[in-house]
């Protein structure tokens, strides 16, 4: 008897998520190995340094040397920057028990360019906690993300930041001031209708919502809402998953003035 082609197509399909499922892993298995191997060669190297021997720093020969004898013998990845980093990585992580598996070499790279110690906890942290990519890690440093957050904390819940990441359990630490919307590539002599803003925002809404942080769920634009037989429109409607409130964003691209007409003060006292 044949089987039917639901069945059939169900087969399919598990069969493929199982091959997805292994590919995800040996992935993830490789990168594993890859961070312990270049904090394994940072270690020898500082290792090598400790007993007596020239110092590996920046313009020694000692790097120049052991980057060609690697690469003769082992092919490329070898070069002086990259044997270089292995070395700060060891310095920078010197336990490896602190050196997490979710992080790709990529990603630990683009943390050790950051001198603060306190900021680049809070990003190792947060690319964890919000599964960024390499680009994205990029893309929130260049925006301070971390000096954007800080500056409505004291001493301790930037350290707190650091240790933790971004967790929101109050409205207040969901809000960032300012938002960064870079990745829209409007320029800055253009004059941007409102209407287009929204419109670019849609058009990268995935990039959007991990401006806004980790929690939000789209939920629509324009969104009506009805009070005393007059109809209002969000621009933009979410929800947060962990504070469990809807966020409404209203766009504007001219200064606001909150005691307008009483159509605003209308729609404030439904909110």
């Amino acid at each position: 008897m044949k089987p039917s082609k639901d069945k059939y197509k169900n087969l399919l399909n598990n069969i493929g998520q199982t091959i997805e499922t292994a590919r995800q892993n040996a992935v993830k298995a490789v990168n594993t190995e890859l961070v312990k191997a270049n904090w394994e060669i940072g270690r020898h190297i500082i290792e090598f340094e400790q007993h007596g021997h020239e110092r590996a720093e920046y313009g020694s020969d000692l790097l120049t040397k052991l980057a060609k004898d690697l690469k003769l013998l082992y092919g490329k990845g070898f070069g002086r920057r990259n044997v270089l980093d292995m070395r700060r990585f060891y310095l920078t992580f010197p336990i490896w028990q602190t050196v997490s598996a979710k992080l790709s070499w990529s990603h630990f790279i683009v943390l050790l360019g950051i001198s603060d110690e306190t900021a680049r906890k809070f990003y190792e942290k947060q690319s964890i906690n919000e599964n960024w990519s390499k680009r994205e890690l990029e893309r929130q440093i260049d925006s301070s993300l971390f000096e954007r957050l800080a500056l409505s904390r004291d001493k301790k819940g930037v350290l707190y930041l650091s240790e933790k990441g971004q967790i929101a359990s109050n409205p207040t630490e969901v809000i960032k001031d300012p938002y960064v919307l870079d990745f829209l590539k409007i320029p800055q002599s253009n004059k941007v209708t409102e209407k287009h803003l929204e419109q670019k925002i849609i058009d990268n809404l995935q990039l959007f919502l991990l401006e806004l942080g980790k929690g939000f769920t789209f939920v629509g634009r324009q969104y009506k809402i009805s009070l005393r037989n007059k109809h209002f429109y969000i621009d933009l409607v979410f929800y947060h998953r962990i504070l469990k409130c809807f966020v409404l964003i209203d766009l504007k691209t001219k200064p606001v003035r909150h005691n307008g007409h009483r159509a605003n003060e209308s729609l404030s006292e439904l909110f």
